[in-house]
């Protein structure tokens, strides 16, 4: 594996890399296209939490079909850990060599569902009302309005999406974006 030195002078660098670093700081949704760029961009310190990625985060990564992206996310979000790039591997039925290349940028923590430290995370889009007023700052009419917002306009497409629908204040997101997971 090539590790890069940030040490030795631009110039002096290989010029495919300068070209996929400028593009990993220009476009930080990126989708990484070889294990070179997996390299850089694990050098930038662009980092994937495997049991926190969303499926855009898992298809930013080459060789992850949206299907298996999603299989990823729906196991994380029913509570399934993965410790180990081998945990992955199965989960996906796949060899694990094939996913090698991946281990520079992914990033295994562990989450303690027990602790009352971890928040419990819920998902807008099927969420009922009695979930949301289990949310601090969620009381019975803020929780109405999501859901008949959602049943009236259709499913949030992200965080953004979510806070722009419901007008709520970046205070009031900042602590909410813990507790929900798209």
């Amino acid at each position: 594996m090539v590790m890069f030195n940030w040490l030795i002078p631009p110039e002096q660098v290989n010029a495919n890399w300068q070209a996929i670093r400028a593009r990993l700081q220009r476009d930080p949704y990126y989708r990484l296209q070889s294990a070179q760029e997996i390299e850089v961009a694990a050098a930038l310190g662009i980092k994937i939490d495997v049991n926190q990625a969303t499926v855009d985060d898992w298809l930013r990564l080459p060789g992850i079909s949206i299907h298996q992206a999603r299989s990823l996310v729906e196991l994380t979000s029913i509570g399934v850990q993965f410790c180990c790039l081998e945990d992955v591997a199965a989960a996906l039925s796949m060899p694990v060599q094939r996913l090698k290349p991946l281990q520079p940028i992914l990033n295994f923590c562990y989450y303690d569902t027990e602790s009352s430290l971890t928040p419990a995370q819920i998902n807008p889009n099927n969420a009922s009302v009695e979930q949301f007023t289990k949310i601090p700052g969620v009381d019975l009419f803020l929780a109405r309005a999501i859901v008949q917002n959602r049943n009236n306009l259709g499913k949030y497409r992200n965080l953004a999406d979510f806070q722009k629908r419901l007008a709520l204040s970046p205070q009031l997101i900042s602590e909410l974006m813990y507790y929900l997971r798209f």
